[in-house]
Formats: C-alpha cells, structure tokens, sequence
C-alpha cells in the first residue's frame, strides 16, 4: 500500500483523544526515532518517545479531557530559560504528520496529562514544554473548524501558487483550543507568520502553522521574514 504524502497526512490529521490496545510495532517506534533524531540533531530543543506507559494520561485532568487508553506519548522539553517553543511546534508536528503517514492517531496536550508522571522523563535542567498522545486511534477525529482565510492572511488576486497552498495548508494546522491566533503575510519572497492577541500556547502554535506552510509551500520558493 502506497504511503500518504505530507500533504494528505495534513489534510486527514485531527485530534484523537480515545486510542486502541494495540502495541504499536517496532518498525514504526524505530522509524519515528529516526525522525526525531533528525529533527533534534544541533539543537537544544530534547524529544523523548515514551512507549507502553499507562501512567502519563492518568490524571483527572486526562479524564476530564477525555482521554481514553492513551499509552503512548511524546515529550517536548528544552533547557530552562531557553525560549524553544516555536521549535516544539514546528519539530512536534512534524513528528504527528510521520506519525499519521504510519497509521497513528495523535492529539496535541498542554494541560491534559499527568504532570508528575511526566516529569520522569524529562532531562535534568530541561523545562516542560508540551505533550503529544499518540497511537492507533478508536477513530480518525474530525475536522476543527476554520476561519476564512482572508481573517488569518494577507491575500491577493497576484498572489504566487506557493503563497496561496501554503496559506491553505496553515488553516489545517492544529492549534491551542482551536484558536487560530495568527496572521500571515508577505512581501515578495519574504513570509512572515506572527502570533495576534492573547492566549495559551501561542508559540507553539506559531511553528505548528509554519509548519504546514512551509511543507506546503515549498522551502525552495520563499525566506522566513
């Protein structure tokens, strides 16, 4: 069977909060290792896969969000006093759309998640960021709903091909409670992607949505302003 392209994966990727019992093989924990140790190499920024542990979503707060037989995680840390959290959205949801391309279900988690047991896995000196639930999904999750594109955007009739896919590729981006807080403009080749407003998780949410733009786009056809 042919493997989604980064595209679809971003297209079909929506939270999911409610995960089967099935132990997820070693073919696939190998090869989102190897992701993550790209992602991370010559940065600050640690990223730890944590497998077969029921403790981490064990919390009134993952039952409150509905959490349901959520083993599986992602933890994303960086050394204190390192503002790293625009690189744990960009590096974090890359690891969400390999991961949707092998099969798992995946739901962003800022709160919803047991705080001490998750704090074992995090490195001396690290700070936590965010984490990330992962593993074959009861269901596929359902699409967030959008703003329209001229709220989140400067749009144009001369706008290039790139500009356009990647501005609709950044409304299918995650973020924080479904958010959105974000505005994206550009002059020439030059693209810049800001947090608007006040909230939680804004910088995260900024690298999540440069993120898909940049998939979308293409790196070759614009510079980050």
């Amino acid at each position: 069977m042919e493997q989604m392209t980064l595209m679809q994966a971003m297209q079909e990727r929506h939270s999911v909060r409610s995960y089967l019992d099935t132990r997820v093989p070693e073919e696939i924990r190998e090869a989102l290792d190897s992701c993550r140790d790209t992602l991370v190499e010559g940065q600050d920024l640690h990223i730890t896969l944590v497998w077969d542990d029921p403790d981490g979503f064990d919390s009134w707060l993952a039952h409150y969000g509905r959490f349901r037989n959520a083993r599986n995680y992602i933890v994303l840390s960086a050394p204190r006093g390192k503002d790293l959290d625009e690189a744990a959205g960009y590096c974090g949801e890359v690891l969400v759309l390999r991961a949707q391309q092998l099969g798992l279900r995946t739901c962003w988690a800022a709160l919803t998640f047991n705080r001490k047991a998750v704090r074992h896995v995090v490195p001396d000196g690290d700070a936590l960021i965010i984490v990330i639930a992962l593993g074959y999904g009861a269901d596929n999750g359902t699409a967030h709903r959008s703003q329209p594109a001229e709220k989140l955007a400067a749009l144009s009739s001369d706008d290039p091909a790139w500009y356009v896919q990647g501005v609709r590729a950044a409304l299918t981006a995650p973020t924080a409670i479904n958010q959105q807080k974000f505005r994206i403009t550009r002059s020439g080749r030059k693209v810049s992607i800001r947090p608007t407003g006040f909230g939680p998780c804004l910088r995260i949410d900024q690298g999540i949505v440069k993120c898909h733009f940049e998939i979308a786009a293409g790196k070759e056809n614009f510079e980050w302003a």
